[in-house]
């Protein structure tokens, strides 16, 4: 198959055949071992020798390309002010405690779930530490998450309250539930609501289309409403052309296998989100880590990469903002790297389309960047369009070629129309002038809630403008007395500990919305001051 134009790349003839354009490159899997590579370098050594072709040639002349002046760009990620000394040392002694006495537990008490029998001659269903940790770690805060609602996740949120009489090994409803402020759901622009021109939209697709199309897209799985949602996709994020998926994960999962194959090396930030973790493993490519949005460390695997002169493309894989830590990707700074060395760059946009820039357009709007420099533009629906699944944009080229080959055009089941017209809905709504203004507002509410944050003295992590703001709280038990605490004054929020983020590192999540207004952001910021001195969160020492 020819080989696909990217927006923003140069032609074939004008580059080196060791970084050529993404394109369908799935003939040969006899690739290097297709593992990912956690060196103390970050990066495997080179088993090939030297040779003297033009191959090499042209990677020995991409390799003298002066090396980048990173002062001339802006690579601020956010803030992420680190704990004292003595926080870190009580957060380990804690761990360390739990872990003993969970082992202590496992050893007088047989816990109440199913055990492997006759399993002789077969590996086990089970990694002993998970199973560890799942019983004895996270059963003991388990009453925190998965918790079910019973209402549209908007600026509110009805929670139906459990109970359990068995130290957390299974829940029972009591019957009530509980309003909240939601402070949890990804529900950025507010377009979560029961009302309004969306819901009333996906009320008129059930009616004509059914709920489901019973079929993939390469079937019998494509309506109008889909062609409609791609060109709007298209236009609104300035490229030539977009394919969308019914489910957000596995437009990555399911995407990149189709899009890389033999003879590509990928530059991975160690951030990265598990479904982009899960496509390049599926894609079966060796994959080189590099520190968090750390430009410097990057261009050192980038440059040692093209040295090496045996790959076909070099390809850079990073998000837009960073659901863990609220950091923005410093995109600028990629785009002038990838135009210095000849890589590519696929840009996941799940969290930062619709929520960043002046016109919603994503962290390519945010920090002024052509989205036709960025080969694969990737995001989803469920965040700022309220709704699900996600797409991948670029070149015609490229978009016919993830139909060819990605498995979920192919394959998977296609977008409800109910949805697709939620979709359509909003993003036409973002485009207008009260798109606008609800992106102004989500901005503004969130520059409100950090700053009040910080004179709290808590400790957050992010980019001022990310409207995903993680406050530290260490310890697993501080976790869920924070969001004990909260859903008692009425705050529905998230806590996030390992495996989401290090064991060390337990935090509270909060997710701001156009919909929230300032009486409930401070009606929140109350709560939580309230608590901050009794659960004991006033670590920042700025």
């Amino acid at each position: 198959m020819a080989a696909a134009k990217v927006n923003g790349c140069v032609s074939l003839n004008e580059r080196s055949s060791a970084s050529e354009n993404i394109k369908c490159d799935n003939s040969d899997k006899n690739i290097g071992n297709g593992k990912v590579h956690h060196g103390l370098n970050g990066y495997e050594k080179s088993k090939l020798k030297p040779t003297t072709n033009g191959f090499n040639k042209m990677a020995i002349e991409r390799e003298k390309a002066p090396w980048m002046d990173w002062s001339q760009h802006d690579i601020f990620p956010g803030s992420f002010e680190k704990c004292s000394l003595m926080t870190a040392a009580l957060t380990h002694i804690g761990l360390y405690i739990l872990m003993f006495l969970g082992f202590v537990n496992q050893l007088l008490f047989k816990p109440k779930v199913a055990t492997e029998r006759n399993r002789e001659g077969y590996a086990p269903l089970y990694n002993p530490f998970e199973q560890f940790y799942s019983r004895y770690v996270y059963r003991r805060v388990r009453h925190i998450f998965n918790r079910p609602i019973c209402s549209t996740p908007g600026a509110e949120v009805t929670l139906k309250e459990r109970y359990t009489d068995d130290y957390n090994w299974s829940f029972g409803f009591t019957g009530t539930e509980r309003r909240c402020i939601n402070l949890g759901s990804y529900n950025y622009l507010g377009f979560a609501a029961p009302r309004g021109a969306c819901a009333d939209a996906a009320e008129a697709a059930v009616r004509r289309y059914g709920l489901a199309h019973c079929s993939p897209r390469a079937e019998l799985g494509s309506s109008r409403l889909h062609r409609d949602l791609e060109r709007t996709t298209a236009d609104f994020l300035g490229v030539e052309s977009a394919v969308v998926f019914g489910m957000g994960f596995a437009t990555n999962a399911l995407g990149l296998p189709g899009l890389l194959g033999a003879g590509a090396l990928v530059l991975s930030d160690e951030n990265n989100h598990a479904s982009l973790i899960l496509g390049l493993r599926l894609a079966h490519v060796t994959v080189r880590v590099f520190r968090h949005n750390d430009v410097r460390h990057l261009e050192r695997l980038a440059r040692a990469a093209v040295a090496e002169a045996r790959w076909k493309k070099i390809v850079i894989v990073v998000e837009g903002v960073y659901s863990m830590e609220g950091s923005i990707v410093p995109l600028a700074a990629l785009v002038a790297l990838k135009k210095q060395l000849g890589l590519q760059l696929y840009l996941d946009e799940a969290h930062s389309v619709g929520a960043m820039g002046p016109r919603g357009r994503g962290v390519t709007d945010h920090c002024g960047v052509d989205p036709r420099d960025v080969d694969v533009l990737m995001g989803t629906f469920t965040k700022s369009f309220g709704a699900a699944g996600g797409y991948i944009a670029g070149s015609a080229e490229l978009v016919n070629c993830v139909r060819a080959q990605g498995h979920a055009h192919a394959y998977a089941h296609s977008m409800a129309p109910c949805v697709a017209a939620q979709v359509l809905t909003a993003m036409r709504a973002i485009a207008s002038p009260a798109g606008v203004v609800r992106v102004r507002s989500l901005r503004d509410n969130t520059h409100y809630f950090r700053r009040r944050l910080r004179d709290m003295g808590v400790l957050t992590f992010g980019h001022e403008d990310s409207p995903v703001v993680p406050m530290l709280v260490y310890t697993f038990s501080k976790m869920a007395a924070t969001v004990e605490r909260l859903t008692a004054r009425g705050v529905a929020t998230v806590g996030v500990g390992f495996p989401a983020t290090p064991l060390n590192k337990a935090r509270i999540r909060f997710c701001l919305s156009a919909a929230h207004t300032r009486e409930q952001l401070d009606e929140c910021l109350a709560a939580l001051e309230d608590i901050v001195d009794e659960v004991g969160l006033r670590y920042s020492r700025r």
